[in-house]
């Protein structure tokens, strides 16, 4: 029964798999609207009890960087965002917005690992619906970053490094 269920789903056209070329064509987007976006008004709690708005950060370059624990990628690039983050955190704040269910201690015993000094925000009841605030997270990680004035310079779907995050800052 599952399985016509399934197929019957697929038929009808209620099932919808995203493509990658739907993928590619988001993030082209995002990137040519680069410039014309503005940080969007959120709230969000980091796993330290401080809160992060979009007044908050205004006046220094924002960094949102999408990542999970399962992601190979995300997990590559965290050594780069904290080195990047203690050499520039007078004119940067990077939010780490952890894109799954997890438990706070979990995520603080991780974090701990790779020494993450930047805020990490949980995706919980009161932050998750602010995440897509930001825009759509088709892959893992995503990074958005706004300049001080708060419109959008750079986005990139993929690891990034520590050149590609100074050019960011440098736009």
């Amino acid at each position: 029964m599952k399985k016509l269920l399934i197929i019957l789903a697929l038929l009808s056209g209620y099932a919808h798999a995203i493509t990658v070329n739907e993928i590619v064509d988001a993030a082209k987007q995002a990137r040519d609207q680069a410039g014309k976006i503005t940080t969007p008004i959120f709230s969000l709690t980091d796993t330290q009890g401080t809160i992060h708005t979009d007044q908050t950060t205004k006046g220094k370059y924002l960094v949102v960087n999408f990542w999970a624990t399962w992601c190979p990628p995300c997990l590559k690039e965290i050594p780069a965002f904290v080195e990047f983050y203690e050499t520039n955190k007078d004119k940067v704040l990077i939010l780490g917005l952890d894109y799954e269910q997890a438990d706070k201690r979990a995520i603080a015993d991780f974090t701990d690992t790779f020494m993450v000094s930047y805020p990490i925000i949980l995706f919980d009841e009161n932050n998750g619906p602010q995440f897509s605030r930001f825009g759509e997270v088709f892959g893992m990680p995503t990074t958005y970053v706004y300049n001080p004035e708060g419109q959008l310079v750079d986005f990139r779907m993929g690891e990034m490094d520590i050149e590609s995050l100074q050019a960011a800052i440098s736009k």
